[in-house]
């Protein structure tokens, strides 16, 4: 079993922060630095440059950190073939997630609260960002495994096709495109707020429209917002037109609030897929979550 100083220790070396680990150890600066000047009197060396404000991993910190990213990978092998063989051996355990933004507000909410009263002694983090940003946190090993819209696809990456969803263009009830259903020739006259570069709602779009013969740069774009909340508000508040998930505005398009105006031959839809980094694909923890994420949603759909 790896040493806390050692957990403490890959901690700070994956945020590469002293400040960020003392949060997500809920553990002082102080403690933390005496733990690391502990492993760094025991190696002999320093593990951490500082850098002003910064830190950064010096040739012994990256040895260590990449051993010790093999021997936890070990231990939680080996965790899962004891459970297997003796039920009632059930260690704490962590898994991190990491999923886009559609994803983390409106999926993963009810079957995380149906996991964890499965298997209490599961330790969740969560990672909310764009989906490209959740593809480079697998690379960097933050998180074991990500959730998000499709887009290009990195070799050392393994997808797997989870559920799809439909993202509509949408206004407010206020705005005068309410009642009107627009042709894709009329597209690049209206108003529209779109997702930030890297959203894979915005690349879902971009590419759908790519392939009516229709660039991205030809549209009258008002406003680019981080996250599907934001745009959401923002087209509550506003009378441009967006293209929003439909599983984000559910409860708006009941209350009215939010109307579809239909794009003739122009259905967009997208499958969210779970991403791994290749050669973990066998983690049984990892693998058994995206069985449950399944079984979940083939009940409910």
């Amino acid at each position: 079993m790896l040493s806390s100083r050692h957990l403490i220790f890959m901690e700070v070396a994956r945020l590469l922060s002293f400040t960020k680990a003392s949060q997500t150890l809920f553990l002082s600066q102080s403690a933390i630095s005496k733990q690391i000047k502990s492993l760094e009197y025991f190696y002999k060396t320093g593990l951490f440059e500082r850098h002003g404000n910064s830190i950064s991993l010096t040739q012994t910190g990256q040895a260590l950190y990449a051993k010790l990213l093999e021997a936890n990978q070990l231990q939680e092998d080996l965790h899962q073939e004891l459970q297997q063989i003796n039920e009632d051996f059930s260690p704490p355990t962590k898994l991190a997630i990491g999923a886009s933004t559609t994803i983390s507000l409106y999926v993963l909410p009810p079957v995380l609260s149906a996991y964890l009263n499965r298997y209490p002694n599961i330790q969740i983090n969560v990672l909310n960002r764009n989906s490209t940003n959740i593809q480079n946190a697998l690379l960097a090993h933050d998180i074991d495994i990500g959730i998000v819209e499709g887009l290009t696809r990195i070799n050392t990456l393994v997808y797997t096709p989870f559920m799809t969803d439909d993202v509509l263009a949408v206004c407010s009830a206020r705005s005068p495109l309410r009642g009107r259903t627009l042709t894709i020739d009329d597209l690049p006259t209206i108003p529209l707020a779109v997702r930030e570069n890297g959203s894979g709602t915005l690349a879902i779009m971009e590419d759908v429209l790519s392939k009516r013969g229709i660039a991205l740069s030809a549209l009258r774009i008002l406003i680019r917002l981080g996250g599907t909340e934001a745009l959401k508000n923002f087209v509550l508040a506003d009378t441009c037109l967006a293209f929003l998930p439909k599983r984000a505005i559910l409860k708006e398009l009941l209350a009215g609030e939010l109307v579809e105006v239909p794009i003739q031959d122009l259905p967009i839809q997208r499958t969210f897929y779970f991403i791994q980094r290749k050669g973990t694909e066998n983690s049984r923890l990892v693998s058994a979550f995206i069985q449950f994420m399944q079984r979940h949603y083939s009940i409910k759909e």
